[in-house]
């Protein structure tokens, strides 16, 4: 049997300042207060902020996490000097050009743009490294305003700008008598396929792997794509494909709230170690829906609304090339049934299980990437900081095996962890950020291996108490390939 291996990631973020007020947290709080529009637009960053802001040029490659610590907190006061849109395995992506790839995700005539701004889209996606003719012959040639804003009055449609408040286009519903079809749940779903064709080119322009090498594609994104018969039926991971030219693949989604990474790391380990396909293709795509989730807490601390971004992720694990980082299947890490929801319990099941099975301790891990929230976000919201409290757990942990000192639980960040600085977008940030950094830095001699604690929370559906959890351990490949 073969290794699995990494062969390649990509990171893409796209920044969506316009739509913040569609996010689910801001759509329902503007419906009760409409100063609250103003309030928010108010507080939006500049596509040149978004890019300069430290944690993006983290997420996309063009750093590593530990330089985030040379900077003063909040990031939302800093700039990284001469930042680049662009990395080696992704971008940040402007609003002007996103609202162009949704109109190449969208097969059925939904989404109309202004003709003026169509011709500026267009001009722009034209010098798209990405980009192709016949993605530029989808974008049309658009609708005259007065059209745009006839559709955008009727009651099923959304209204679509740039700058915050200037109308360029419209997404009318797919159904009228179909709720599960309406032009928000169809924004939500073309912005997750959108993002997600973005980051499934970049993973495949970026790595030795061709588009019609993919056997299989796995989404891992958290919408629920469907009709009134079949709610959350999918098949994202086909949709993205198709657009990616993964002519020979096919595939289906898996669903786990944040852990679904995770999960697909497993499936798709599993599918090339068995020898049933060669090259997997994980994706997960933007959520459109946590946009703006905690803008209260940004706005109560003068600070602009940080999520005003939509991460999207791609990963490809295919057999031994004999240089990408192993995957160890015999070190998957699960929380069982009947593991209890407490943190130490989950870190039980997701750290010390599948060490202990392997041999190894707590402290033979060279970098632990657990929930990787930006701070920035969730301390002005009260959450604390997420990734620096799952440190202390892992580390006290190791202090009760005494594998670690108590007097240096307070270093186990430093050496073993790193700083948040992912969206908080749950499928997103659930330890994935961190792999594009982890095969660089063991192809480079940086570290020897690392391990990806992915959790869930199931019981935000209503249907179980339980939460959820994966884990992965990715290590240098040692060259000789297994047969």
């Amino acid at each position: 049997m073969t290794q699995p291996v990494i062969k390649g990631t990509s990171f893409v973020i796209t920044h969506a300042p316009s739509l913040v007020r569609y996010g689910s947290k801001p759509l329902r709080e503007i419906g009760k207060n409409k100063q609250l529009l103003n309030d928010i637009l108010a507080n939006l960053r500049s596509f040149e902020e978004a890019v300069a802001y430290p944690p993006n040029q983290v997420f996309i490659g063009n750093m590593r996490p530990d330089q985030l610590k040379k900077y003063e907190r909040p990031w939302t006061n800093s700039r990284v000097e001469n930042a680049s849109r662009f990395s080696r395995w992704g971008e940040i992506l402007p609003e002007t050009e996103f609202y162009g790839w949704l109109k190449i995700a969208d097969q059925f005539n939904l989404v109309f743009l202004e003709e003026n701004f169509l011709k500026q889209v267009t001009n722009e996606l034209a010098e798209h490294p990405l980009i192709t003719n016949e993605d530029l012959q989808l974008l049309g040639s658009g609708e005259s305003f007065d059209e745009i804003r006839k559709k955008a009055e009727a009651d099923d449609a959304l209204p679509l700008y740039i700058n915050k408040t200037e109308l360029v286009g419209v997404i009318i519903t797919g159904h009228h008598e179909d709720k599960n079809l309406s032009a928000h749940i169809l924004l939500e779903n073309l912005s997750n396929k959108a993002s997600g064709i973005v980051a499934m080119r970049h993973v495949l322009h970026s790595f030795d792997v061709k588009p019609e090498d993919i056997d299989y594609v796995i989404a891992c994104d958290e919408e629920a794509v469907g009709d009134r018969y079949q709610r959350g039926g999918g098949n994202m991971a086909k949709a993205i494909a198709e657009h990616a030219g993964c002519a020979n693949a096919t595939g289906s989604d898996i669903k786990s709230f944040c852990c679904a990474p995770a999960h697909a790391v497993s499936v798709a380990s599993a599918f090339v170690q068995s020898g049933i396909y060669k090259n997997v293709l994980v994706i997960g795509g933007g959520c459109l829906a946590k946009l703006g989730m905690k803008f209260a807490g940004s706005l109560s601390k003068k600070m602009p609304v940080t999520e005003d971004i939509m991460g999207s992720i791609g990963m490809i694990i295919g057999d031994d090339d004999g240089k990408s980082p192993v995957i160890r299947t015999d070190a998957f890490g699960k929380h069982d049934i009947s593991a209890g929801s407490s943190n130490q319990a989950i870190y039980q099941s997701l750290i010390i299980n599948p060490l202990e099975k392997i041999g190894r301790n707590i402290t033979d891990i060279d970098k632990y990437a657990v929930e990787l929230h930006n701070p920035d976000v969730t301390e002005p919201n009260g959450n604390g900081n997420v990734p620096k409290g799952s440190y202390r757990i892992i580390a006290a942990m190791a202090v009760i095996r005494k594998e670690l000192e108590r007097k240096e639980m307070e270093n186990f960040e430093e050496k073993h962890g790193m700083p948040g600085f992912s969206p908080t977008q749950g499928h997103i940030a659930s330890a994935i950020p961190f792999l594009g950094h982890a095969r660089e830095m063991i192809m480079r001699g940086e570290i020897e291996n690392s391990m990806f604690v992915g959790k869930g929370s199931l019981f935000l559906g209503k249907m179980t108490n339980l939460s959820d959890g994966m884990s992965f351990l990715i290590e240098k490949n040692n060259g000789r390939k297994a047969v």
